[in-house]
């Protein structure tokens, strides 16, 4: 297995394990992170919903051009939109719940600067 492919996966495996867990957590890091239980569960339901369209591709060995594009630009979406949480939520979220926003966003926004660099081999890695 080459690089591409394994980014699609560990891609796929984080969102997944995120979501699930922010899922199964959702009442206690809505009090560590002093943000509402539906704002944890939302992000929740994002990354889990994006985990199955990264696994979608994951298990493929030919993908269309398109969805790798979208994947890519999808993260790079997200990474920002959580840059954008966390400054809308600074006055209000603990600083864990911070750290959460701007991790993510990095992780994210860096799984999508991968993805658009390899996006070309991700097509028949």
């Amino acid at each position: 297995m080459r690089w591409p492919a394994r980014l699609l996966w560990i891609d796929c495996t984080a969102a997944g394990l995120a979501g699930a867990a922010m899922l199964a957590l959702s009442g206690w890091l809505s009090a560590l992170y002093a943000l509402p239980q539906s704002f944890i569960v939302g992000l929740a339901v994002v990354n889990l919903l994006y985990g199955a369209f990264s696994f979608s591709l994951a298990r493929r060995h030919r993908r269309p051009a398109g969805l790798v594009v979208l994947l890519a630009l999808a993260n790079l979406a997200w990474g920002v939109a959580c840059w954008g949480f966390a400054v809308a939520l600074a006055g209000v979220a603990s600083p864990f719940g911070l750290a959460h926003l701007v991790g993510e966003g990095l992780f994210v926004g860096g799984m999508g600067a991968l993805e658009w660099r390899w996006r070309e081999q991700l097509r028949t890695a």
